[in-house]
């Protein structure tokens, strides 16, 4: 079942769908990034491209939950970040594509906040 958008906010910024899939800078057409569709509640995330451009994120939907704050860091299986807690997937970062991003991004599962920055 789709999940219906409330903040939909891109700077610079393109998904391949409507709240998912593949990102890309809008001025050099890279790919940054991928975005677990069924995973994340809330994606706040700002970058630097590597042409210079920089870009935003920020999605969220009619039925997310406030996310708690957490402490622990994502866990990084096979270039993606993943929950410490159930190691489900949420988010690609092409750190070769953008020299310095911040990231701040809520599971769905476990209601918890992760941050990373770079």
């Amino acid at each position: 079942m789709a999940r219906v958008l409330k903040t939909k906010k891109l700077e610079n910024t393109k998904l391949a769908t409507n709240y998912g899939g593949w990102m890309y800078c809008d001025k050099c057409n890279e790919n940054i990034g991928y975005l677990c569709y069924s995973t994340y509640d809330r994606l706040e995330l700002e970058y630097k491209c590597n042409c210079g451009s920089k870009g935003s994120v920020l999605l969220d939907f009619e039925d997310s939950k406030i996310g708690n704050n957490c402490n622990e860091e994502l866990d990084t299986i096979k270039n993606r970040l993943c929950c410490p807690k159930d190691k489900e997937p949420l988010i690609t970062v092409l750190d070769k594509k953008i020299t310095n991003y911040n990231l701040k991004i809520t599971c769905k599962s476990c209601n918890s906040i992760y941050e990373k920055v770079k």
